[in-house]
């Protein structure tokens, strides 16, 4: 999802929670500011419910769930809610939740040209600081890549990227899959040859 900032509305958290329920699309919400999401591609949406199709029997028989772009998570009390891609939480609390995540284990951003750089520095700064957050997950759109962040010992932050033919891997959710299957079906861009 595209991320663009409305600098001119400012809230509190409580405003914007009441507020954003209200509303036909979704924002973000980062230290006061809002921050509108617009539509992502299809191929984003197919990546997005590819990888949902393959974690949800994994992560029911574990007592997990996992949610797509609609799912808030609140970041960080009355300072951050984001919407996700695909989000998995383990927390007794977060399955039972009815307004948003609190103890996300991994989330997931499919990266577009529009959002890349945005998910791989101001969100992954943001997520790095969700306590119960193991691993930031980030697959490109354009082509066969994707990119885990895993928790490390105390402020460390390993780092995968997995590519066409190898197979990924959540650890924290003791998960393994095949990357062909998130892109199964995903139509890339192909470039015209010159004849």
């Amino acid at each position: 999802m595209i991320a663009n900032s409305e600098q001119d509305q400012k809230m509190t958290a409580a405003q914007y929670l009441e507020w954003e329920a209200k509303q036909e699309l979704r924002h973000e919400y980062i230290d006061g500011e809002i921050v509108a999401m617009t539509g992502g591609s299809l191929p984003h949406n197919d990546i997005a419910l590819n990888l949902y199709r393959a974690l949800y029997p994994h992560l029911r028989e574990r007592g997990c769930r996992v949610n797509v772009s609609d799912a808030k998570v609140q970041a960080r009390k009355n300072s951050r809610y984001f919407y996700p891609d695909l989000v998995v939480s383990c927390d007794p609390d977060d399955l039972k939740s009815r307004e948003f995540i609190q103890k996300p284990k991994v989330i997931v951003e499919v990266l577009s040209p529009g959002t890349a750089n945005y998910d791989r520095t101001k969100k992954l700064k943001y997520y790095r600081q969700i306590p119960s957050l193991q691993e930031y997950v980030l697959v490109d759109s354009e082509e066969i890549v994707v990119e885990v962040y895993r928790r490390g010992e105390g402020k460390m932050w390993l780092y995968y990227e997995y590519e066409a033919g190898e197979a990924i891997a959540l650890e924290s959710i003791e998960f393994e899959c095949a990357i062909e299957l998130l892109y199964e079906e995903v139509s890339f861009e192909q470039e015209s040859e010159d004849k």
